[in-house]
């Protein structure tokens, strides 16, 4: 049996504030295996970032379980087996882009040859410029570059846009989109919902410290908002009509909401099928479309549901 990339169990982690404690980890189970490209979204104060920083072995659980790669997350660190682009920090400002990779290859028994790390970076074109004359995006490239160094098994990335522009966000997935195809583990936190959804196999959606939903993509949509069906009601059909067919779709088991907009019906449901068969059958609609609910409606109602854990405020720490 392989050993999980990650292996989170029952994973807490408080923080002491004034008047008393902060959770910003709420009992964690997570199972990363290898190769998964895994996001970790939530909203801000989720508990994203401390999470993270147990898997970089920055921060020590509370009570509960961590394991990276079958070792101690901090061991697994050490062994250069797990790498991290972070937010910010890490750069010296008055050294060039090529100068800031060799000088942190020097402390590797074994690194990546500089001049790869640097193309599949997409930094090999500012080799000559100082760090303090990059962009955000360029800074962010550069750090990706400092963690292929070791060739990890497990690369780790905190809300690694954070702060850079649409072009920029873009140009960073798009590198690392050109070396994801190599079997590496990628976890990466993000409040961007696009990010998740356009790069990572799986999400695991968290809210207060918790976990709310686990699973690919398309998963995560139908937990909350199953599938959506639109129709056309049938030809000449008056506002009384076409009231009482949306009061019959509200009754259908597994319908969540039931619209009537510029004559086209939009009807949610955890059953699409059986709301296409009624309006096929028994309504007369025409012209049906089934969608997926989107994953901006999931993320809106599974975090919004779930109820804070702790009544003191602190930002800071339930990252």
């Amino acid at each position: 049996m392989s050993v999980p990339a990650v292996l989170l169990q029952d994973l807490r982690k408080t923080f002491a504030a004034s008047g008393g404690t902060v959770t910003a980890v709420d009992g964690v189970d997570v199972e990363i295996g290898a190769g998964e490209v895994v996001a970790l979204l939530g909203p801000n104060g989720a508990g994203k970032t401390t999470t993270l920083d147990v898997v970089l072995g920055l921060a020590a659980p509370t009570s509960g379980h961590a394991e990276v790669l079958g070792l101690p997350p901090r061991q697994a660190v050490l062994d250069g087996r797990v790498a991290a682009v972070l937010q910010t920090g890490g750069l010296l400002r008055d050294l060039t882009v090529s100068e800031t990779v060799e000088l942190v290859a020097s402390t590797y028994a074994r690194p990546a040859p500089v001049a790869e790390v640097m193309a599949r970076a997409g930094v090999a074109d500012l080799a000559g410029r100082l760090v303090s004359r990059c962009s955000g995006g360029e800074q962010q490239r550069l750090r990706f570059a400092l963690a292929l160094l070791p060739d990890p098994e497990l690369l780790v990335l905190d809300e690694p846009t954070a702060g850079m522009d649409v072009t920029g966000r873009r140009e960073f997935w798009a590198t690392m989109h050109a070396d994801s195809g190599r079997g590496r583990t990628v976890v990466f936190a993000t409040h961007y919902l696009e990010e998740a959804d356009d790069f990572a196999d799986r999400i695991v959606l968290v809210a207060a410290g918790r976990v709310v939903a686990d699973g690919p993509t398309a998963e995560i949509r139908a937990m909350a908002t199953g599938r959506v069906v639109h129709a056309d009601l049938p030809p000449g059909l008056d506002a009384v009509a076409a009231a009482d067919v949306v009061r019959r779709l509200e009754r259908l088991p597994g319908v969540g909401s039931a619209r009537l907009q510029a004559g086209r019906l939009e009807v949610r449901s955890a059953d699409s099928d059986l709301v296409a068969r009624v309006l096929l059958t028994e309504l007369g609609g025409r012209n049906l479309e089934v969608a997926t609910g989107s994953l901006e409606d999931a993320f809106v109602q599974l975090t919004a549901s779930t109820p804070a854990t702790s009544a003191t405020a602190a930002p800071e720490a339930a990252r």
